[in-house]
């Protein structure tokens, strides 16, 4: 009892510590925050989304303008193919290209004329019209690396085996992975047609889990925090799904066997509308938990700026660090989710109702 009473009023001391020197810090800063406030939280809000969105450069530290900066290419069709870099954009210069003129509003690109005019809505979004962007941005980069990285690894992974075994440690991790979904993903959900399925789902999965830990590194990109990459993987899944589907499945769907004609009826635009929205599901799941992730340590990094606190400094630092840890099994936790629903979905589609047996 007496060690928690030591406990209890070390906390409340800690407390005191912490308001005291908050109280003072804001007493003598009051005038300079009032004035700044706005400004202030502007700016955050825009670091937070600058680094979770996708952008022309690949912006590794230091302010907008000055810091270790890497240009992209920009690639435009405006009734001709425009080429240059990122850089020419910088301090909101208006770039003069081949075909018109061409200034940068928040990470887009529109057509204007020489002294870069931007023709603002009521909502303060630019009504002038926008060229076919086709550039190489950081989210794209990172796929390549990402892509690079995957190669290198399963073509080291191949070439090491001696014997059926593989001696080389990473080589026996990965190993380790493909059986797992192999085991207990591909075989239990979708059945003997597993191995026509079984490159997609370990290509998803690696994907997926490469990208998500190469996301969780500071200054590079958070590819699968975009929601237009996810699409795409949902896509892919649901091309995939639907072409695949034999004749039972669509029976299913739009005719359920041994149900009432009036229930059908009312059933079969449900299961239609579902076709749609059960891969929509995995683009949406995936995109919120590592994007929620981002922004969370993010925002405990902000505190660090806004507050300029000791004590708050320790609390972003030793959260922001527990988030990172959990940012981890958080990014297997959702290549693994994204794989199982998928397999699901296609074991779905595959299945002979009428003939084959439950597994």
């Amino acid at each position: 009892m007496n060690t928690r009473k030591k406990i209890i009023y070390l906390l409340f001391f800690f407390l005191f510590l912490f308001f005291f020197f908050f109280v003072e810090s804001s007493d003598k800063k009051k005038k300079n925050r009032e004035i700044k406030n706005e400004k202030k939280s502007m700016d955050i809000a825009h670091t937070i989304l600058d680094h979770v969105s996708d952008s022309h450069e690949w912006h590794i530290a230091g302010t907008p303008n000055h810091g270790i900066i890497f240009p992209l290419p920009v690639i435009l069709w405006n009734n001709g193919f425009e080429f240059f870099f990122s850089s020419n954009f910088s301090y909101g210069n208006v770039v003069k290209g081949k075909h018109g003129y061409y200034k940068m509003f928040r990470q887009t690109i529109y057509k204007t004329n020489n002294i870069g005019s931007l023709h603002m809505d009521s909502k303060g979004y630019p009504k002038n019209d926008k060229p076919l962007d086709l550039s190489i941005t950081k989210n794209l980069v990172s796929i390549f690396i990402s892509s690079f990285l995957l190669s290198y690894l399963f073509i080291r992974m191949k070439h090491s085996y001696k014997n059926h075994q593989t001696k080389w440690r990473l080589g026996i991790f990965l190993e380790f992975f493909i059986l797992f979904i192999r085991n207990e993903i591909a075989i239990p959900n979708i059945g003997k047609k597993y191995k026509k399925f079984l490159p997609f789902l370990l290509t998803s999965f690696f994907f997926i889990l490469i990208n998500n830990l190469i996301g969780i590194i500071p200054g590079f990109p958070n590819v699968t925090g975009n929601i237009n990459i996810t699409l795409v993987l949902a896509t892919m899944t649901f091309i995939v799904t639907n072409i695949n589907a034999n004749v039972s499945y669509w029976k299913h769907i739009f005719w359920m066997p041994g149900v009432p004609i009036g229930i059908k009826l009312l059933l079969a635009p449900i299961e239609f509308i579902g076709i749609f929205i059960r891969p929509l599901t995995l683009c949406i799941r995936l995109f919120a938990n590592i994007t929620a992730g981002h922004i969370i340590i993010l925002s405990f990094v902000c505190l660090i700026f806004i507050f300029k606190n000791f004590f708050v400094t320790g609390f972003s630092i030793i959260f922001g660090f527990f988030i990172s840890m959990l940012e981890i099994m958080v990014s297997f936790l959702q290549a693994f989710i994204f794989t199982t629903l998928s397999s699901l979905l296609i074991g779905m589609s595959v299945k002979d109702y009428d003939n084959d047996k439950i597994h």
